[in-house]
């Protein structure tokens, strides 16, 4: 088991230039190639303060600053600056972030607050369904995603029951598009983002039927390439945004054995860098959000593995390739039982244990995350050299959850001491990876909508 004491300072070291003296000889670098130098040079600039310092001081400061994270968010909560005018089309997604950053830290809201929350979702609610990026806006999947996930990390009966399902279903079909996939609004573009959004807000309300489903997995099916990773759409480039979207997307509808699950785990576990955090693409920086985009779709294969290896065993009886193969496997095996309703997959998959130790270096992503995305003064931010918002704050928070719990073996169990960086008191909320929201609001809300 990994050890609470940080990853070694020197495997994230600058690269050496090369000692050869004829410059002609030299390769020409690249400005991608300039701007990782750059990077790789502040972490381990950053992680070299790690030397030489006992094991107290190397605990505080990998410290996760609380208080001042609080103070940052609550701020954000009740007043945004000027700036923020650019995100006027994504308000619900501001309240998704922070919201969700203050639930991963247990810190409570109060009553008054959750009420301008819900009123003010309440005004983005279109009348004929959906949620638009501010009142009197086009609706807009994802939007949708923001507002719902928003209202169930509220938790409460009122907010819950504050969102018309009936609409929101009948919104989900208009967006429903030939190909199987969704357009993420009216006349809008068709991509592996709206088909995440559509299935998981239809499956957290326990909306999710076969008409949602329909060629849905075909779709994305198309969109993993030949790196095996998926992209935003059939012929793109690999993301790490995107592969947890088509990832989760054809687990929540049960069909993620039809993925060819060995190659998309080497395409993300290879994305985690020298950095100790992760990538999006192959060959671009390190960004703090990849910590759960990335970070995520490796929890969600922990508990995959058992297919992993029947799609192997079977592409090695029969000497052919497991892509776009169904592999004889049961899609029972995925859920962990056959209920036959496709709102429980997401239920019947985080209860399942998980026997296999985490696919990636946890403390490593922990340290990247602590003392290179952290702002002492509040808030989390892409890279060193950045500035903080509330995107990176809510996914560096969340991959930090996912990171922290990756050794326990049952959702939610308290992991040991040595699999926290720092203090125990680093420890978060765990979250249902599947949706990206509290474990415990997840189950508030499966059992309220269960009822109706």
């Amino acid at each position: 088991m990994e050890s609470s004491a940080s990853f070694s300072p020197s495997s994230c070291s600058p690269r050496s230039p090369n000692p050869n003296p004829n410059l002609d000889q030299q390769p020409r670098l690249t400005i991608t190639l300039l701007e990782q130098l750059k990077v790789e040079q502040k972490v381990a600039e950053i992680y070299g303060l790690l030397n030489g310092v006992s094991a107290h001081a190397r605990s505080l400061m990998s410290e996760l600053r609380r208080d001042k994270h609080v103070e940052f968010l609550m701020r954000g909560l009740k007043q945004l600056g000027p700036s923020y005018h650019v995100l006027d089309a994504n308000r619900p997604w501001l309240c998704y972030w922070i919201l969700h950053s203050i639930a991963l830290l247990g810190e409570p809201l109060d009553t008054e607050l959750e009420n301008d929350v819900m009123d003010f979702l309440s005004r983005c609610e279109d009348e004929d369904g959906g949620y638009g990026g501010g009142p009197g806006q086009l609706p807009h999947l994802a939007t949708t995603y923001a507002a719902v996930n928003t209202l169930v990390t509220l938790g409460s009966e009122n907010a819950l029951s504050s969102i018309n399902r009936d609409n929101l279903y009948k919104f989900l079909l208009r967006m429903k598009d030939s190909s199987g996939a969704f357009r993420m609004h009216d006349a809008g573009e068709i991509d592996v983002r709206a088909c995440y959004t559509a299935i998981s807000v239809a499956s957290i309300l326990n909306i999710l039927d076969y008409e949602l489903v329909k060629d849905v997995g075909n779709y994305i099916l198309r969109c993993q390439t030949y790196e095996g990773g998926i992209a935003g759409e059939p012929g793109s480039e690999a993301h790490g945004g995107y592969t947890f979207c088509g990832l989760a997307t054809m687990i929540l509808i049960n069909e993620a054995d039809r993925l060819d699950l060995s190659s998309l785990l080497d395409w993300v576990a290879f994305r985690q860098g020298v950095e100790c955090g992760f990538q999006g693409r192959t060959n671009k920086l390190v960004d703090g959000c990849y910590s759960f985009w990335q970070g995520g779709v490796l929890a969600l294969m922990q508990k995959l593995l058992p297919v992993v290896d029947k799609q192997l065993t079977s592409s090695s009886v029969s000497g052919e390739s497991s892509l776009g193969s169904t592999c004889n496997i049961k899609s029972s095996d995925l859920a962990g039982q056959g209920s036959g309703k496709l709102s429980d997959v997401g239920f019947s998959f985080i209860k399942r244990h998980t026997e296999s130790v985490p696919l990636f270096h946890t403390i490593a992503l922990q340290q990247y995350i602590l003392l290179c995305s952290q702002v002492l003064e509040g808030g989390f931010k892409d890279k060193p050299g950045k500035n903080r918002d509330f995107y990176h704050s809510c996914y560096c928070l969340s991959g930090l959850s996912v990171s922290q719990y990756s050794w326990s073996k049952d959702a939610g169990a308290s992991p040991l001491p040595t699999a926290v960086l720092g203090p125990y008191s680093n420890l978060l909320e765990p979250i249902h990876p599947l949706y990206n929201v509290v474990l415990d609001k997840y189950h508030m809300s499966h059992e309220f909508f269960s009822r109706s």
